[in-house]
Order: structure tokens, then sequence, then C-alpha cells
């Protein structure tokens, strides 16, 4: 059975957590925010074939190697119209909720999670969760930058990320990985109705 590998690239001046999604039978992968470092983060792609490069939100911090690792991978890019337009960038592909996009035996599903920025996005694979600056350990991403809406943000966590399993596995954009059931209970923000 294929199992899914993920590797966590702490990359650029922001300490952006860039994720390499792989799948252990066919060696297709997926890039997940390419902020900065691409060198670093081409040396983790070596034996795989990147199927797509997306993006949770169009911030520089989380696109900066945009260009260069879709340049050595030849994979199409993929983020929301709304950041791609906000934010000036371009996409080969642009996602809505529910998308789902295949890589080897695995499928990625887009989760519409505006709030952060307008055309925020989190990716779930099974019980793993890439939620880019929607939700952090403790924490949530900022919502007093242009373009963010803190409305839009309660319903994105609550109507998206909360309604997921306590055993959930999140991945942030930035700092550690941790739990639905942890944020559930340890989150201050998340205790605001």
């Amino acid at each position: 059975m294929a199992r899914l590998s993920i590797q966590k690239v702490h990359v650029g001046e922001k300490d952006v957590n860039c994720y390499v999604l792989g799948c252990s039978d066919t060696k297709e992968a997926i890039v997940i925010d390419p902020g900065g470092d691409a060198p670093k983060i081409l040396s983790q792609l070596k034996g795989l074939t990147v199927r797509w490069i997306c993006f949770t939100h169009a911030h520089p911090g989380h696109t900066g190697a945009k260009e260069e690792v879709k340049s050595a991978t030849r994979a199409p890019t993929a983020m929301h119209l709304a950041d791609a337009t906000a934010l000036l960038k371009s996409a080969d592909r642009y996602l809505i909720g529910g998308d789902s996009l295949p890589f080897g035996s695995f499928s990625l599903e887009v989760l519409l999670t505006p709030g952060h920025t307008p055309g925020g996005l989190s990716f779930r694979v099974g019980n793993h969760l890439f939620t880019g600056d929607t939700l952090l350990a403790g924490k949530i991403g900022r919502v007093d930058l242009p373009g963010s809406s803190p409305q839009q943000m309660v319903l994105s966590l609550h109507g998206q990320l909360l309604v997921r399993p306590d055993n959930t596995v999140v991945y942030p954009g930035h700092g550690p990985n941790t739990t639905i059931g942890a944020e559930r209970v340890g989150n201050p923000y998340l205790r605001l109705r």
C-alpha cells in the first residue's frame, strides 16, 4: 500500500514551512508554499516528479521561490484567483474549494479558508491538514493586513477546520505541527465565538 511522505522545509527570512508531499509507490509529489531558498527545496525533490506547486496564499514569504521551483520541476502552479488578483501573482490553475489535485495514489483536497488573505486556502490529504497562515499552533494568522478579514477568518476556522476530527494533524505555515484537538482546547483565538 502506498505511503504518504511529508517533508517540512524551513525557508526564507520569515521561516516559512514549505511542505513536500510524496507518494511512496509512484514518486509523484506536491510542493506547498515554496517561500524561498529554492536550492534547499529542490534538494528534497530528488527522485520525485512534482505534479503541482500549490500555495495556501500569495504573500511573498510563501511564494518567493515559485519561479525557480517551477522552472526546475516544470510543474504547474496553483492558488486561488482572489489572492492572485489582490497580490499581483499569477498561477497556471486557479483553485476553488472542493477541487482535488491527484498525485500518485493520493489526492490533495482544496479547502477555501479566507481571512488572512482574500483567497486563503488549506489543503487536506487524509487526516493531514495544511493550513498556511489560517491556523497555527496556539494562534491564528493576522487579520489586520490589507485584504484580511476577521469575520471571514472566524467562518474559515469554525466552518472548515474545526469540523475535522481531533486527531487531524495540522501542518501550519509557520511553527510546529499541532492537532485540531489540541487547538480546540488550547488555542485562545478559537474559544472566541
